[in-house]
């Protein structure tokens, strides 16, 4: 699990039936001080965070436990917003 902060949306055209009504979210992991650490990543959202929210992140098949369907191809998933 690590932090990130959302800083874009991602508008798809066509997407994995699986995916169908999940929001996807462009996020970038940082650490306990804010700083930013690596590259931007595409994250699917079921929590209903947006643009500017710092979250709680998971990569791999854990990201993707909280999906309506586990087994969507997704590599990162949002889990929680930091209030």
């Amino acid at each position: 699990m690590y932090l990130a902060e959302v800083i874009g949306t991602v508008v798809a055209t066509r997407k994995d039936k699986s995916l169908t009504g999940v929001k996807l979210l462009v996020i970038q992991p940082v650490d306990s001080k804010g700083k930013y650490l690596g590259s931007p990543i595409v994250a699917s959202d079921t929590v209903g965070a947006g643009v500017g929210e710092l979250v709680f992140c998971a990569r791999s098949k854990d990201g993707s436990l909280a999906l309506p369907d586990p087994n969507a191809p997704s590599d990162a998933g949002i889990i929680g917003i930091v209030d």
